[in-house]
């Protein structure tokens, strides 16, 4: 077992002292002090350990119970394959491969234990272990480098490791016994610290069991780091925190469980309190952001200009660009309630529906080659329609989930028509409503989660019972209709064991549902209970996203242990908020949009230049593909067209991949021909500068007799009256002086014309990272 020592600084920093420390115990036949705080029984007693540090002094008494007069033997499960794990045998470079590793194949991490036994103790007639002489088994000589072994030496001899399988191999290798107790959790210790840089930590992992025993497995644990910047981990679970502030996690796995120890370097430099106090706060968001701004010791940026805001509220809830009368509207506006007002107005445009139907048709759209044009069509107007009435998320889910009906008339139809098994289904649903990415666990346990198999077609189950019936599909054109509905008797089977996997959601209980219901209806009622850990949460992260660029947690379907949340108390009020106000995305969107936080400046002062994931200030996003090619139509006045859709439709209203698009492809729309749920690439990239500067769609825009620029020009208007146009259309503000002196320097150039002139000002717009970023 081991022990460990902390030492609490004024500072309120705490430190492993295990090493520095004097430690001894009052009894020596009792426990042995062993290197790194570890402590081993001897014999039955009591005794006292004491440590000494810096003049202070602290006990801690101990007792060692006497050996049960029946001792229970070795096993596989409790003893032996934990060890095996550790020493890496288990892992995907080594015997895990699909293939194995020389004929001896083990399953990866440990997920079917059976077979792992019986790949050892009888394949091959046994010809890995040797009973009457368990030291000369392979499966002992081989990791201790006496018989050559491709994955080198992987314990010594003598070592704990050694007599484990020795012992194990002499008592008959035995898998399980009667009542053995089973893995029910670990903890890690400390679960949480504030560490100063260049310190170091000993974790101490421990497993509990079912018969209420605590076992210290801190030697058989695998750990690893979220961010080796931040803090590097050794095998034994001992932290080196780096030279930089900011948070991380270390990851403790035994045996398909995991825990994590949090950690948190504060900055050296302290800022006082004064710089606080007088933060602007509109609602919790902002007190939650504050204290976090504490900890961590950053300063958010100052609140964005009102063209700043305008700009970025207009695009994040409707996915356009202010008209140039819209901008200078709001800019002379003197009311201090004019941003409140914007933000209504805004989420009450019609244009809403389209902008974050879209958003969903990417994470809900299915292959056209797969399902047919017109399931696609179905499923694209049933999620426009959905946003238009503000159907409540709770709902929506209900609807999706519960799909069934015509793919030719009901869109959450074709999603069962396109995700044709329960596990694909599994996948899907896992990552959009839950957050989390079960899909690891179809083949093995989650490497970095504790869900198994077990998990995954547990919560595939409750997809068994839908059935289908008319025509199939038939690529590449699937043209027929098809209808889904519940049907009793449908099952899911574990693809190990055979068993028939009842429904039951992850970390939830067993839905209990009379053979005549769907058990879809189960699920609904555990996603929307108030004490649900997953749906909500997850719901809020994805909008939360939608307005700041990244997700409290970043993927925002990627929620594990692994990937902490950068502000958990904010994560958790935004989510009890959301319930509290029926599931209204709306509202949700309001309460973000109003908070201080989300009008903060992009621009970084210098407490918060390293910060990307705190958002203490806010953070430039490259607009998406389609709000970028409505954007130049609306700015230039000359509207494209688009096959299979009405002459006056935009761009955010192409209902299919299908429909051409070079200019949405260069900016990253997403390819449903592949398996969705899709994520946008946000990156810039050559093709795209080299798109919008030499573009000839573009050119002819800018040229257009009856576009924007030719009515500018027909105006009369002075050229200073032009260039402030241009700039109010394209960014929501007037040129800077400096700007309006380069701009009419366009004017009196050789060869320039008005027109000429106006189109080159506002191409150059057009190509600045001011109108392609929402900053």
């Amino acid at each position: 077992h081991g022990i460990q020592v902390t030492a609490l600084f004024e500072n309120g920093l705490e430190r492993d002292v295990t090493q520095q420390a004097r430690l001894q115990v009052t009894s020596g036949h009792v426990v042995a002090l062993q290197p790194y705080g570890q402590l081993r029984p001897l014999g039955p007693g009591t005794c006292v350990l004491s440590a000494r540090y810096e003049g202070y002094h602290a006990e801690l008494s101990i007792t060692v119970n006497p050996v049960s007069s029946v001792e229970r033997p070795l096993t596989f499960v409790s003893d032996v394959l934990p060890a095996l794990s550790r020493a890496g045998c288990s892992a995907g470079s080594c015997h895990a491969k699909p293939e194995g590793q020389n004929g001896f194949r083990l399953s990866v991490f440990a997920y079917d234990p059976k077979a792992d036994h019986h790949e050892i103790a009888k394949e091959g007639f046994a010809r890995r272990v040797f009973p009457s002489a368990p030291d000369e088994s392979l499966i002992i000589q081989k990791p201790m480098g006496l018989v050559p072994h491709e994955g080198g030496k992987r314990f010594e001899p003598g070592s704990d490791m050694h007599q484990l399988l020795s012992q194990w191999i002499a008592e008959g290798m035995t898998y399980s016994v009667s009542n053995e107790p089973a893995l029910k959790n670990i903890r890690v210790f400390p679960s949480a610290r504030n560490y100063s840089r260049s310190s170091s930590q000993q974790l101490l992992v421990q497993a509990s069991y079912s018969d209420g025993s605590v076992r210290d497995v801190t030697s058989l644990a695998a750990f690893s780091s979220n961010d080796k910047e931040i803090a590097q981990v050794s095998e034994e679970g001992l932290i080196r925190l780096g030279l930089i502030s900011g948070q991380g996690v270390v990851v403790a796995r035994y045996m398909g469980q995991v825990a994590a120890s949090h950690v948190l370097i504060p900055s050296e430099r302290q800022l006082p309190d004064s710089l606080y106090v007088g933060l602007p706060v509109r609602n919790f968001i902002d007190e939650l952001a504050i204290a976090q701004f504490r900890r961590v010791g950053l300063l958010p940026s100052e609140l964005c200009s009102d063209s700043e805001f305008i700009r970025r509220a207009k695009l994040d809830v409707i996915g356009m660009v202010p008209t140039a009368s819209e901008a200078r509207d709001f800019l002379r506006d003197t009311n201090s309630d004019k941003r409140d007002r914007i933000i209504d107005q805004f989420l009450e445009d019609p244009a809403y529906a389209d902008f974050w139907a879209n958003k969903w048709a990417d994470l809900l759209r299915p292959n056209p080659d797969r399902v047919g044009v017109k399931s696609v069509f179905t499923l694209d107007q049933w999620l426009r329609d959905s946003f238009r009435a503000n159907k409540s998320y709770d709902v929506f889910v209900k609807e999706v989930l519960l799909g069934e009906g015509s793919n030719h008339r009901n869109g959450p139809a074709v999603i069962y028509r396109d995700r044709r098994e329960p596990a694909d289904l599994t996948t899907m649903f896992s990552q959009l409503f839950l957050g989390t990415r079960l899909e690891c666990a179809r083949c093995h346990h989650h490497p970095n989660e504790k869900w198994g198999q077990e998990d995954f077609y547990q919560f595939a189950a409750f997809f068994g019972p839908v059935k289908q019936k008319g025509a199939g599909l038939s690529p590449p054109i699937s043209a027929g209709v098809e209808t889904f509905f519940f049907g009793p008797g449908g099952s899911v089977k574990h693809p190990v064991t055979g068993e028939v996997m009842a429904p039951k959601p992850p970390d939830g209980p067993a839905v209990s549902l009379p053979e005549n219901r769907d058990p879809r209806e189960g699920l609904i009622d555990w996603l929307t209970q108030p004490s649900n850990p997953f749906f909500a949460h997850a719901a809020v992260n994805r909008v939360w996203a939608a307005f700041f660029g990244r997700g409290l947690v970043d993927p925002v379907d990627d929620f594990r242990i692994s990937n902490p949340c950068s502000n958990p108390e904010l994560l958790d009020a935004l989510a009890r908020d959301f319930r509290q106000n029926n599931y209204d995305l709306k509202k949700l969107m309001r309460t973000i949009m109003q908070s201080k936080l989300y009008q903060l400046s992009s621009k970084p002062n210098e407490y918060n230049k390293a910060d990307t994931r705190n958002f203490s200030r806010a953070y430039r996003r490259r607009l998406p593909a389609e709000t970028l090619m409505d954007a130049v139509s609306d700015i230039t006045g000359v509207s494209d067209t688009f096959a299979a859709m009405p002459a006056s439709s935009r761009a955010v209203q192409a209902w299919s991949y299908k429909i051409d698009s070079h200019f949405m492809d260069a900016f990253g729309r997403p390819n449903s021909s592949s398996d969705c749920p899709c994520e946008r690439d946000t990156q810039l990239s050559v093709v795209q500068s080299l798109h919008l500067m030499n573009s000839k769609a573009l050119q002819s825009k800018l040229s257009n007799p009856k576009g924007t620029v030719a009515l500018l020009v027909s105006s009369g208007r002075p050229a200073g009256d032009l260039v402030e146009e241009l700039y109010l259309a394209a960014l929501s503000r007037p040129p800077t002086d400096e700007e309006k002196r380069r701009a009419l320097g366009a004017y009196s150039s050789t060869g320039a014309t008005p027109k000429t002139a106006t189109e080159d000002i506002l191409w150059a717009l057009l190509n600045s990272a001011e109108f392609v970023f929402n900053h």
